[in-house]
């Protein structure tokens, strides 16, 4: 079995194009691009439904549009995809920073940093020696196969896992490592991929701690610069705050990776500082956040899908099942075992963990660095992961939800949270919170004066069934209402944590929110 391809061959499309391109062909692109966006955003609905990570239904749409399918799009440019690709994974690693709680991850961070540095060593390593032992692939190939798919996907995770909410150890130690793996892999990935021999084991573990540490430093210096700036400068409107996060966070990215560091996790960790901060305006940051997440994540996925030629994968088929079985049944479960014993972690929690090793969007990408690289049998590297991604996550995503039931590990549903959003009241030297008390939330029923708010913090309005009012301190909080409430500067964050307090646990909560800080 012959894998050796012809290098990528650039975008028919551009190539054949002699004309510049017109108004008319702007329009017909907006048009196909709004289409496709509705479709895939209407794909979701049978991604929840069906249980599957959504990232199939968008890379079936891209298939679809590809030479092979209805659209009959010719679309080969891996240089461009790459770019795209990186771009895209900018953005989606920013916004699950934003989403990462500190108080979640914090515990988890020893477990998940072993997780994303000896777990991914030894991910490669038996990955790679089964590509070359039971495959037949070269030393070079099947190293660059270990290092692509040793990189989990937080987001096909828990595409499928939001329904059935896991200990905050599993949680933390999974988004944590997802958020860290990203970083050392891709480093991995560009050393296999360059011409040469590879370098000696100790110098590419020198190198990796040295972008690792760089990274970090850029990351953690940027979202506390940016999260002082957005406290302290009150912007003239409310939209621009969650450009500026956004900004911040793509900077951090920019910057690391100028400074030879890696870029991935200045992102993830910028924008986790910033997702900690009680930022102004922050329900709407998050919202626009998560609108732009989904934006890249459809359009990286659908020009993933049309790079891929689907009557090609033939040849591909059985190597691809052959290194994800002994991903998912190998090197994945010794990899959290190696790493999770010394923390004395349950079984059932690494079981669960080496189950949940999804690959998802990044691995795919990565799959294009030996393509533009121009590495031997690039080609059938990529189809490989290709496939190795659709399938085990086929096989993996729907069995999630029931594994993590068998395994004891569900915890039932957790307290709506409130979604607290400030605005800052520069000249008044004050705050307004204002949150609408979400179902299943322990404030429905809570008197006002039960709030015990502490003294300089009020709820002023109270918008109920359309009709606002000044309340009293008898009165019922109920499910659906919109509060306002006015803090002064000093005690603006006691009273928030005093608010989530309560909706997390009820009336009885600690005082000053010691069940509700973030």
């Amino acid at each position: 079995m012959s894998y050796v391809r012809e290098p990528p061959r650039a975008c028919a499309w551009a190539r054949e194009r002699e004309r510049p391109l017109t108004v008319h062909d702007l329009n017909q692109l907006l048009l196909v691009c709004s289409l496709v966006l509705l479709v895939a955003v209407a794909a979701v609905r049978i991604s929840s439904r069906s249980g599957l990570p959504s990232l199939l239904v968008y890379l079936g749409i891209g298939v679809l549009m590809g030479q092979d399918g209805i659209g009959g799009i010719r679309f080969d440019d891996a240089e461009l995809t790459q770019v795209i690709g990186y771009a895209a994974l900018v953005v989606i690693l920013a916004e699950g920073g934003l989403g990462t709680k500190w108080k979640e991850i914090k515990p988890a961070l020893p477990a998940a940093s072993a997780l994303a540095l000896v777990g991914v060593t030894v991910s490669v390593g038996v990955t790679a020696t089964a590509a070359h032992y039971l495959v037949g692939l070269e030393w070079r190939q099947a190293l660059i196969i270990g290092a692509v798919v040793s990189s989990t996907d937080a987001a096909a995770v828990f595409s499928v896992l939001r329904k059935i909410p896991l200990p905050a150890r599993v949680t933390g130690t999974l988004e944590a490592e997802s958020g860290f793996n990203d970083a050392p892999v891709v480093i991995l990935v560009v050393a296999f991929s360059q011409a040469g021999p590879i370098e000696h084991w100790y110098v590419l573990a020198g190198e990796i701690a040295q972008e690792l540490s760089i990274g970090a430093a850029i990351g953690l210096a940027v979202g506390w610069l940016g999260a002082w700036g957005l406290r302290h400068v009150a912007l003239p409107a409310s939209g621009l705050y969650p450009i500026a996060v956004m900004a911040i966070a793509v900077t951090a990215y920019a910057a690391g990776a100028m400074a030879h560091g890696s870029g991935f996790l200045a992102v993830y960790l910028a924008a986790m500082v910033l997702g900690n901060a009680k930022l102004p305006h922050w329900p709407a940051t998050r919202g626009f956040a998560d609108g732009v997440g989904w934006i890249a994540q459809i359009g990286m996925f659908v020009l993933l899908g049309l790079l891929v030629t689907p009557h090609e994968l033939g040849d591909d088929i059985v190597p691809a099942l052959v290194i994800g079985l002994v991903l998912t049944m190998v090197a994945r479960p010794l990899s959290v075992f190696t790493c999770l014993v010394p923390f004395r972690v349950p079984w059932r929690e690494q079981a669960l963990m080496s189950w949940a090793g999804l690959r998802g969007a990044v691995p795919i990408i990565l799959a294009t660095i030996p393509m533009v690289s121009g590495v031997e049998s690039s080609q059938a590297i990529f189809n490989i992961v290709f496939v190795l991604v659709v399938v085990y996550t086929l096989i993996q995503g729907p069995t999630l939800p029931w594994l993590a039931r068998k395994l004891d590990l569900g915890q039932g549903p957790t307290p709506a949270d409130l979604g607290i959003e400030s605005a800052p009241l520069e000249r008044l030297r004050g705050h307004l919170l204002s949150f609408a008390i979400p179902e299943g939330s322990k404030m429905h029923g809570v008197e006002i004066n039960e709030l015990r708010l502490p003294p300089g913090a009020a709820v002023t309005l109270i918008v109920r069934d359309g009709k606002s009012f000044v309340p009293m301190p008898a009165t019922v909080l109920r499910r659906g209402d919109e509060l306002l409430v006015v803090a002064t500067d000093p005690v603006r964050d006691a009273a928030e944590r005093r608010l989530r307090a309560v909706g997390a646990g009820g009336k009885l909560a600690g005082w000053l929110g010691t069940n509700g800080s973030d």
